[in-house]
């Protein structure tokens, strides 16, 4: 049995509006499961396919009040298109975001819900990925991070140091999963975070069981009334567990 990467879950207080930024942003199409819930996924995109890594955006109250542990890092491909892509989309909405990174080649920004997101400088190990270049979730401990989740899905560790860890879909194709450590510590219920998801003909239960004996353990909420599994990994953070697929 094996997970992987399928989707990221934005929470949103207009998911809609969010919705139509991230689609500009991406160049990808909006689809909707109804009110309160947004899907983007690329043009043509059948799901799920390790090509990319969708985003889901779903309607919620609270506002945002902290620096998000998961972002997205967008690629580009020179130095006129990192300049061209920040500013088409400062047009769209997005805002220069300050989180302590000082000098640095890259770009951060927030789109209008104050979510921060980087875009990159051109580097070729991004060349092939897609607009997405990684999922980047900040941590304590990277290696650990690697530990569990290389072996929670069947995605590829490509490199693990004490301050960063990289993985990729085992094909070799669409965006990068990093892990970077930071000196933040956790605080409330990510506004982000990861959707994996079991192959056709596994077991949901008995992969939640799995992911739990890797050090996964159950999110502190009612889940009576849900087809899919709410669980948390080794440094505190939320994912979904969604039906196989």
């Amino acid at each position: 049995m094996a997970t992987r990467l399928v989707q990221i879950t934005m929470k949103a207080q207009d998911d809609s509006a969010l919705g139509r930024f991230w689609a500009e942003a991406l160049g990808w199409g909006v689809d909707s499961e109804g009110p309160g819930v947004t899907n983007l996924e690329p043009v043509g995109f059948a799901y799920p396919d390790p090509m990319a890594v969708c985003v889901d955006i779903v309607a919620g109250p609270e506002p945002k009040t902290v620096k998000n542990r998961v972002h997205l890092d967008l690629a580009t491909t020179s130095a006129a298109h990192q300049a061209e892509l920040v500013a088409r989309l400062k047009d769209l909405g997005a805002t220069l975001a300050d989180v302590g990174q000082g000098e640095v080649p890259w770009t951060v920004m927030a789109d209008p819900e104050g979510n921060e997101f980087c875009v990159l400088e051109p580097r070729p190990v991004y060349r092939n990925t897609g607009p997405v270049a990684a999922v980047v979730v900040d941590c304590t401990d990277p290696r650990e991070m690697a530990r569990f989740w290389g072996e929670a899905m069947d995605w590829t560790v490509h490199e693990v140091t004490d301050g960063h860890a990289t993985m990729r879909s085992v094909q070799g194709v669409g965006p990068y999963l990093e892990f970077i450590r930071t000196p933040d510590t956790k605080s409330g219920w990510n506004r982000v975070h990861l959707d994996v998801r079991p192959y056709p003909g596994d077991d949901l239960a008995a992969e939640a069981a799995r992911l739990r004996a890797l050090g996964a353990s159950d999110a502190d909420i009612d889940q009576s009334a849900l087809s899919w599994t709410v669980l948390v990994d080794p440094e505190g953070n939320e994912f979904c567990l969604l039906t196989p697929r």
